[in-house]
């Protein structure tokens, strides 16, 4: 993007536009945030964080273009075929990056007021904090029952990647309405400044999932010893090319998904990782999905997931961007650039972040 390289000129190669090296484009970043989901309608648990210490400035109103297409149904149906779905988590500790990851979607869309956001979310008070943040945004919550993977849910090696909100992206086609046939789905460490609607209309084929795919990385370090040494367990890639890609930036084929049953398919690696004699994983909620899924995924332009920018899982340095165009900036890892700008010791690219930062203390 233009404004991307005009930032950069501020910065010296060296610090910004370096070309990542192989070393550091295979490093495994972290995976998905936390998550949350619900209906409004739903009674839900009583929140266990106060949300007091939350301000937000109100975004600015974000119009449609003359040439996008007028609504085909009313205007709060979910079900309009003219929408473009996009679900992303809600929870408190991870809400100031899912609000600015809403405000660069609305700012970069030709049609932004053809975006139908689904939040995910396991607790009160958020809803509220969405609608008036942005009061002209098509959504709606969707509760996530944390109880639903608790027990599933093995150690890691960060405690954010244990969080049941995790997992809820593996239940997006049984909490969307089924009207809802397709649905982009991204992390809440993340801008969008490109066009999501480019993203929407990607051609997934006979594939349910699209995501950019890295094939260069090391793919057997996802998985533990034991896995790769028992056939029952590495031989479900017998056939298949696999190759790492990141779940936190994936386009669904919700219908598909449905009638292929892929959440129980996860489901199901989950219980063998928990009932087998060793570890068959380290990391989260990524591994089952690549289980499920590596090797029969829609590739996606890199453009769309410039991740890895939040460092590694435990230390959370800082990153430069990979090369080549970008169209979504993603810090997976531990290190949040909201939390590395209040620090005052922000990473270089954790500028390129701050201008859709709509938080504010209260006073």
């Amino acid at each position: 993007m233009l404004w991307i390289m005009r930032f950069s000129g501020f910065f010296s190669a060296a610090m910004v536009m370096i070309v990542l090296s192989p070393s550091l484009q295979s490093f495994p970043p972290a995976e998905a945030i936390k998550s949350s989901h619900v209906d409004s309608y739903l009674r839900l648990p009583t929140a266990t964080h106060s949300l007091d210490k939350f301000s937000f400035r109100r975004a600015p109103a974000f119009r449609n273009a003359d040439e996008c297409r007028s609504p085909k149904l009313e205007k709060s149906s979910v079900c309009d075929p003219s929408l473009v779905h996009v679900a992303i988590t809600l929870d408190v500790e991870y809400l100031r990056g899912s609000i600015a990851a809403v405000h660069s979607i609305l700012q970069h869309a030709k049609c932004p007021e053809s975006v139908f956001f689904h939040f995910l979310v396991s607790e009160t008070g958020l809803e509220a904090v969405v609608r008036s943040t942005f009061p002209e945004l098509k959504f709606k919550v969707y509760y996530f029952d944390p109880e639903r993977v608790r027990s599933l849910i093995s150690s890691s090696v960060r405690q954010a990647l244990e969080q049941p909100l995790n997992y809820a992206r593996n239940y997006l086609a049984d909490l969307l309405e089924t009207c809802v046939t397709r649905v982009i789905y991204l992390d809440s460490d993340l801008v969008v400044v490109d066009d999501v609607s480019k993203l929407w209309s990607t051609s997934l084929g006979k594939k349910t999932i699209g995501a950019p795919e890295y094939c260069h990385a090391n793919f057997t370090k996802y998985f533990t010893q034991y896995f790769w040494s028992d056939s029952r367990f590495s031989g479900v890639f017998s056939g298949r090319r696999p190759c790492y890609f990141n779940t936190g930036v994936m386009v669904i084929d919700l219908g598909k998904w449905r009638r292929f049953g892929y959440t129980r398919r996860i489901e199901r690696w989950m219980e063998i990782q928990k009932t087998s004699v060793n570890r068959i994983y380290e990391l989260g909620s990524l591994p089952p999905f690549l289980l499920v899924f590596a090797g029969h995924v829609a590739p996606i332009e890199h453009r769309w997931n410039q991740h890895g920018l939040g460092g590694d899982n435990v230390r959370g340095s800082c990153r430069d961007l990979h090369p080549g165009p970008v169209s979504l900036l993603h810090w997976s890892g531990s290190g949040k650039p909201w939390l590395r700008l209040d620090s005052k010791e922000p990473c270089p690219l954790d500028s390129l972040w701050a201008p859709f930062d709509l938080y504010g203390r209260s006073t």
